[in-house]
């Protein structure tokens, strides 16, 4: 884009596939119940990063693949993951933002120290 281009607007959203196949992370379509996000409650989101150790470091990997989070050793409790709300037409929004692990659904299981959080209803 050039400085003499105007009125034109760039839509960046993530590029990732929406699927619901458990074995894969990125694009994984879920839910999320976050008090750190609440906004994001009742909500479709889709997965487009794992930020690795986030929760224990300010410095963190983005993994944006299912084969580099799978070298990472997958999705643990001190990581957190960047989701996109699903907009009313179906596709991602351009914001994003990023719940604990433990606070998307389907990611549940990988709780602090082992503890199973359930979902908000089924607590």
């Amino acid at each position: 884009m050039t400085a003499k281009t105007k009125g034109i607007a760039i839509v960046l959203r993530p590029d990732v596939e929406p699927h619901t196949d458990p074995a894969r992370v990125i694009g994984r379509r879920t839910t999320c119940d976050s008090d750190e996000h609440p906004y994001l409650r009742g909500h479709e989101v889709v997965v487009v990063a794992v930020l690795k150790h986030a929760l224990r470091n300010e410095e963190y990997e983005s993994l944006t693949s299912d084969d580099a989070v799978r070298a990472a050793g997958g999705v643990g409790p001190d990581d957190r993951l960047e989701v996109a709300p699903i907009l009313p037409d179906g596709t991602l929004s351009f914001a994003t933002s990023d719940p604990r692990a433990s606070d998307v659904h389907g990611f549940c299981d990988r709780a602090r120290h082992g503890a199973r959080r359930l979902p908000r209803g089924m607590r």
